[in-house]
């Protein structure tokens, strides 16, 4: 006798949660910028920042990016995260926590590129060394790649320019190198690639028919107008395409893909780039082509439109995207709910798991965790592979939040085996 199966709703895999930071006062302090790692030792490391006009009159050392005060935090676990000890703070933001030869390092920014290393699993801390002294740096915590003994991370340069709106347009993202066994608090240590900005990779009057931009372009700020900063790029991760059948796979290794956010006033795509090493170490970043010779800048991804993070599993041979899900993009923005944030693609509630063998085609894995309403945000978030589980941290809110984009919690998510939501 056949039987028959029903369908069953899609909950979220990973909705319960533990708080590791709190806002002591939600309307004038707020939690950014989570990331999170996994030690050899079992340990958990997550790495945040807060901002807002009450930080300034807090303790603690501070860092000020053209006037915005910032201030880093670094939490560390040892029961696979039901409990979190605070052991630093430090006065960049934007940061990621890596490991290289042994040591725990802490990279971000405050204008220019600022590191700390831990020898100690994350208990102390040296003092921030800089790594640039020119530049107008910016990045989210994005992944971290390890290939070629070396680590590869991307950092963005904001070029000179005279606007007033969001400068996405004029984001240069950056792929750095280092030696593992290198110190990674000197600059010597790096190598930079070439810059290459977003308004010269693809000024939005050669882009056509597939609306982007959805909106009109505001280069200036003006009351009482919808603005919809230039197209551009920002919040970069590096890929590296190791399967032979891939078209942009590259057989000597020396290729290295950017994958960013892309703001485009629309939803669904990321915008990509490419680094190519040379014989002599330097790097060079271009566009990439297909194989009828057009170049490809945007490329699927679900929730490509905010900040995502990227992580290859060797286990599974796939890449796993973190992202936030958008449910209502089309709706004219004066008929949005009154607690979402910006332009009606900018969701922020609803985090998503997807997973693809070639970074392009992605399948859905989960819901991860959704907030019961847009105020109550889910989203910025960063993931970290442990044993059989995904440990997601999440920069959140709650009804107390002050909205969607400014929330008040840090919260940490474990999606449990999550291979086995591959099909």
């Amino acid at each position: 006798m056949a039987q028959t199966t029903f369908p069953s709703p899609v909950r979220p895999a990973a909705n319960d949660y533990v708080t590791v930071y709190e806002s002591p006062d939600p309307q004038n302090v707020y939690a950014y910028s989570p990331a999170v790692i996994a030690l050899p030792s079992g340990r958990l490391v997550l790495t945040m920042d807060i901002g807002g006009k009450g930080v300034a009159d807090l303790p603690g050392p501070k860092g000020s990016r053209n006037g915005y005060i910032a201030q880093g935090k670094i939490y560390v676990s040892d029961d696979k995260g039901r409990t979190w000890t605070h052991t630093h703070d430090f006065p960049f933001l934007h940061a990621r926590p890596f490991v290289a030869g042994g040591k725990l390092y802490v990279i971000g920014h405050c204008v220019q590129i600022m590191i700390i290393r831990s020898e100690d699993g994350g208990q102390t801390w040296s003092e921030p060394s800089r790594l640039t002294s020119e530049g107008d740096w910016h990045q989210a915590p994005c992944n971290v790649h390890y290939a070629n003994g070396s680590v590869y991370l991307v950092m963005e340069n904001i070029r000179e320019n005279d606007l007033t709106v969001w400068p996405v347009s004029q984001m240069e993202p950056v792929l750095m190198r280092a030696r593992v066994d290198s110190d990674m608090t000197d600059p010597v240590s790096w190598t930079f690639a070439s810059r290459l900005s977003a308004i010269e990779a693809f000024p939005s009057e050669r882009l056509d028919y597939f609306g982007v931009p959805f909106f009109t372009e505001t280069p200036y700020y003006e009351k009482g107008q919808l603005h919809c900063a230039l197209v551009g790029w920002l919040e970069t991760n590096v890929v590296q395409f190791t399967d032979p059948d891939h078209y942009w796979h590259d057989p000597a290794g020396k290729t290295f893909h950017l994958w960013a956010r892309a703001h485009t006033g629309g939803t669904g795509y990321a915008a990509i780039a490419k680094v190519v090493e040379h014989e002599d170490g330097s790097m060079t970043t271009k566009l990439e082509t297909t194989p009828s010779g057009k170049k490809a800048v945007f490329v699927p991804c679900p929730g490509g439109q905010m900040k995502f993070h990227i992580l290859y599993d060797e286990q599974t041979k796939l890449y796993w995207l973190l992202s936030s899900q958008s449910t209502d993009s089309m709706t004219r923005k004066e008929r949005l709910p009154a607690e979402r944030f910006d332009l009606p693609n900018n969701e922020r509630h609803r985090l998503q798991l997807h997973f693809s063998k070639n970074c392009v085609d992605w399948c859905f894995a989960a819901l991860v965790a959704a907030g019961a309403s847009p105020r109550q945000s889910r989203h910025y978030a960063s993931m970290a592979i442990d044993g059989d589980d995904l440990h997601v941290a999440s920069r959140s809110g709650d009804v107390r939040a002050r909205d969607a984009h400014n929330g008040n919690l840090i919260t940490f998510h474990t999606v449990r085996n999550f291979r086995s939501l591959v099909y």
